[in-house]
């Protein structure tokens, strides 16, 4: 098979295409014909060096989500057969024409879906129920706030929270962009090159806050959670150390908590899906969610793609079209 390999970390310009042996299912797994496969900002730092990925993975093929169709199932596997449409959050070793993966962790290709825009979702669905409804606890008539709302996460914090009856909050780093998000779901998008979102929503205040961006922004947001709010990290990208008042958190009954996905075990993956499955796939084929894909590329132009992820200027999804 043909897969994208990361031939040494660096810039984009090391993913080069090479031909791989086709992988065999173990008896727990299936074997995707790969239609799609999302682009993500993990697989930058794995591309950098700087996320390598578990124990059994390709440790040189980036992708952590796919959409396409079982090629095979292993003995012990009977939710799937070939054919089926799926889409999956992997462990890495999307970027290929196949992959195998647990077959607890794929989930159906929503009713009327495309693979594209089926591959846009295991990724940030995951992350985003897991980080803001089980981790948050996030509820119907709560306010939140999601940090870099044009981005994959973003577009899905906006879009799951509004489903489920909460106010919605974000910020972005252009005018575009937040208009984006406002016709998404967000009642307020706040451009944070040229406005203090501490400052615009100081009044206002939020329950639930989801980071990606830390730094200087925690104690900020700290200070805009109603008592008893709920910080949620998933990143850091401006900086992991943060000072923040002890005795404002013991006042207020505040949560701080965060999570990263890809390392948690093979069960809390399946019983994620399994969550997800039941609370947001009904949502999806009512289309109360709408996929944001900003710009497809072939498999063999990775590269490009990368190069974009890393400008920072795309709204949504980038995906790697790997099969007609």
């Amino acid at each position: 098979m043909q897969a994208i390999i990361i031939i040494q970390p660096g810039a984009p310009e090391v993913l080069q295409l090479q031909q791989r042996p086709m992988p065999a299912p173990a008896p727990h797994e299936i074997l995707i014909r790969v239609k799609a496969a999302g682009v993500n900002r993990p697989d930058v730092f794995q591309r950098r060096g700087g996320y390598p990925p578990p124990l059994g993975v390709p440790a040189d093929i980036p992708g952590l989500e796919v959409a396409g169709v079982v090629e095979s199932v292993g003995t012990e596997v009977t939710r799937w057969q070939q054919g089926d449409a799926v889409c999956a959050l992997l462990g890495g070793g999307g970027y290929a024409e196949f992959v195998v993966v647990d077959a607890r962790h794929c989930l159906p290709v929503p009713l009327g879906w495309s693979f594209t825009e089926a591959a846009s979702l295991p990724e940030t669905v995951f992350t985003v129920w897991h980080n803001v409804f089980q981790r948050g606890a996030l509820q119907s008539g709560e306010s939140f706030l999601v940090h870099g709302g044009s981005s994959g996460i973003g577009i899905t914090a906006i879009q799951l929270a509004k489903a489920f009856g909460a106010r919605v909050f974000t910020t972005a780093g252009s005018p575009e962009k937040c208009v984006r998000c406002e016709e998404l779901g967000a009642e307020r998008a706040i451009n944070y090159k040229t406005e203090d979102f501490a400052e615009v929503l100081k009044a206002e205040g939020v329950d639930v806050i989801l980071d990606m961006v830390g730094g200087e922004y925690t104690h900020k947001n700290l200070n805009l959670l109603h008592p008893d709010g709920r910080l949620v990290f998933i990143n850091a990208m401006k900086g992991a150390p943060a000072e923040f008042n002890i005795q404002h958190l013991m006042r207020n009954r505040l949560t701080i908590t965060g999570s990263t996905l890809r390392p948690r075990s093979a069960q809390f993956k399946a019983d994620l899906a399994a969550a997800i499955l039941e609370n947001v796939w009904p949502v999806l084929e009512r289309r109360k969610f709408v996929p944001v894909i900003y710009q497809e590329f072939p498999l063999t132009e990775a590269a490009q793609a990368h190069a974009l992820m890393e400008s920072s200027e795309h709204i949504g999804k980038i995906v790697l079209k790997v099969e007609a």
